[in-house]
């Protein structure tokens, strides 16, 4: 019997040819990750070990990135402890707030993770690197500690799930709302410590950024990674960014799977995901019309610059609801640099948003942009769990980009022919 992707990766970096789901292995890492939320509790277990050293400190990414730039003293103080270690231990990849960004756009943009690695990381979107085959899944402070230490991890082969993506998608649709309606399909539990192994044509028109977001939200399925084939779009992205040798895999034709899940994307439109659950997941025309308190664009998952472009041909020109509230973030310094350079910030600005660099401070209710009792935002985010962006009857709807855009100057969740109309107004006026 043949091997998925992730059996021949975890087979690849524990010296074996052959593994299967439901064995218990050793493996070697690649990269281990950690932000100023979990980073400080790594260190303190770090220093449990009686370890001088971590095992490379070229292979050890430090980010500061949740609550930053620090908005309390306990911000500040993780911050600190983070801060020291990298320096103490002389971390090669150890990025202040400003220098850096959200880590799961900021470690692919740097070239710091590659296909055909495994990677820990101390948060649940570690999953994200999965868009270029790297084995990339969240892992606890506490294992972090030990990784860091000795540059290994235990590993339970994950089973795989076999997602086919059919057909030609419609405008308006992106990568976005094909994930999210295979959370639909399967649900948030639908994964659970699966691997999800993306197939089928419609993904070859899908742009490295659209795949970034799909294995970012394998995530919200409780999946252990998503894996991308490597194609041309891939090696167009890594190979000016990754400087070193690195390996790519293909299952075999007799892989088995645990189960199989077909998608035809041709009659797809817009989704959203409405409270409280990103399963919850229907055609925005469903939702079209409720009106909205608060919308956010970026975060790991939809915070990459072709996102925020689409943001501001939206918005360019136009004024932001007077009853809404919008925050713009693009992932990272470089993105907000670019977008700068092209003229998207000040887009936003004109618009009335309020726009910031790098941080995912709204998307975990951290700051920003946190949300009161009883109100609606409209986000590109990942999760609308009760409390997730804030109070606990605060209510998140997950869209694309565009989508989010359109609901910011209408102030309310749009239909797709809202986002025309908009369009077509700014054309013509």
């Amino acid at each position: 019997m043949g091997h998925t992707i992730a059996e021949k990766i975890i087979a690849a970096h524990c010296g074996r040819d052959d593994v299967r789901p439901g064995e218990f292995v050793d493996v070697d890492l690649d990269l281990v990750m950690a932000n100023d939320v979990t980073a400080p509790l790594a260190i303190r277990e770090f220093r449990k070990l009686g370890v001088d050293r971590v095992w490379d400190r070229d292979k050890v990414v430090l980010v500061g990135s949740h609550f930053v730039p620090a908005k309390d003293i306990a911000s500040a103080q993780n911050m600190k402890d983070m801060r020291e270690f990298a320096r103490e231990q002389e971390i090669t990849h150890f990025f202040e707030p400003g220098k850096g960004g959200i880590e799961h756009a900021l470690l692919p943009q740097e070239g710091i993770v590659a296909p055909g690695e495994i990677v820990l990381g101390a948060d649940s979107h570690t999953n994200t690197y999965g868009a270029i085959q790297s084995l990339a899944s969240g892992f606890g402070s506490t294992d972090c500690a030990i990784a860091m230490a000795t540059g290994k991890t235990w590993l339970k082969v994950p089973p795989s799930i076999k997602a086919v993506f059919t057909g030609k998608r419609k405008a308006w649709v992106t990568g976005k709302d094909f994930i999210l309606r295979l959370i639909g399909e399967i649900g948030v539990e639908g994964a659970n410590y699966q691997a999800i192994e993306f197939h089928g044509e419609a993904l070859r028109d899908l742009t490295i950024y659209e795949r970034f977001t799909m294995a970012n939200m394998t995530t919200e399925a409780q999946a252990k990674c998503g894996l991308f084939f490597v194609d041309e779009k891939t090696l167009e992205f890594v190979g000016p960014r990754v400087k070193r040798a690195f390996s790519s895999y293909e299952p075999d034709p007799d892989a088995a799977y645990a189960r199989v899940v077909e998608i035809d994307v041709s009659g797809m439109e817009p989704q959203v995901a409405a409270p409280f659950l990103p399963s919850n997941v229907s055609d925005i025309a469903d939702k079209a019309g409720i009106e909205i308190d608060q919308v956010f664009i970026g975060s790991c998952t939809n915070g990459w610059l072709p996102d925020i472009r689409t943001a501001a041909q939206i918005m360019r020109g136009r004024q932001v609801h007077p009853r809404v509230r919008a925050v713009v973030i693009p992932a990272t310094q470089q993105i907000y640099v670019e977008a700068l350079k092209e003229g998207l910030i000040e887009v936003f600005a004109e618009a009335g948003a309020a726009v910031a660099a790098g941080t995912c401070g709204p998307c975990l209710g951290g700051s920003l942009g946190v949300l009161a009792p009883g109100e609606r935002a409209v986000s590109t985010s990942n999760r609308n769990f009760p409390g997730r962006m804030g109070h606990r009857s605060a209510e998140v709807y997950l869209t694309n980009p565009a989508m989010a855009a359109t609901a910011a100057i209408l102030g309310r969740i749009p239909s797709v022919e809202d986002a025309e109309a908009l369009l077509h107004e700014s054309v013509t006026a």
